[in-house]
């Protein structure tokens, strides 16, 4: 966790350098948002991510990669536009959220549904 603009950020942010030890190699559930920090939908998204975050904290892992920064992965992933989640379980893709919508509720439903959760 680290502190962003004076609220805790729960969410670590992996570069192509930590992908594949920290998702591919990851255990359990782990949901990955592909973002830019430029993205408005993005902004108006993580508060409630942020909530999501701590509150799935003990049952599932939540990435981000920053797509400006990481053009490659986010292209080996296929993404089109931000924000983009893609669902891992043990290293494999089991599902994808695109521009979820920004409630709590819903945010949370396309996060866990991949996983049973």
């Amino acid at each position: 966790m680290r502190e962003n603009s004076g609220s805790i950020d729960h969410i670590p942010t992996v570069t192509t350098s930590t992908f594949e030890r920290l998702v591919l190699q990851g255990d359990g559930p782990i949901a990955v948002e592909f973002m830019s920090y430029s993205c408005a939908y993005c902004g108006a998204l993580e508060p409630i991510l942020q909530q999501a975050a701590e509150f799935l904290k003990d049952k599932e892992t939540i990435l981000r990669v920053n797509i400006v920064i990481e053009q490659d992965l986010a292209e080996s992933f296929g993404i089109q536009g931000t924000p983009t989640f893609v669902m891992f379980l043990n290293g494999s893709e089991v599902g994808r959220a695109e521009g979820p919508h920004p409630t709590l509720s819903s945010l949370l439903a396309e996060l866990t549904q991949p996983f049973g959760l």
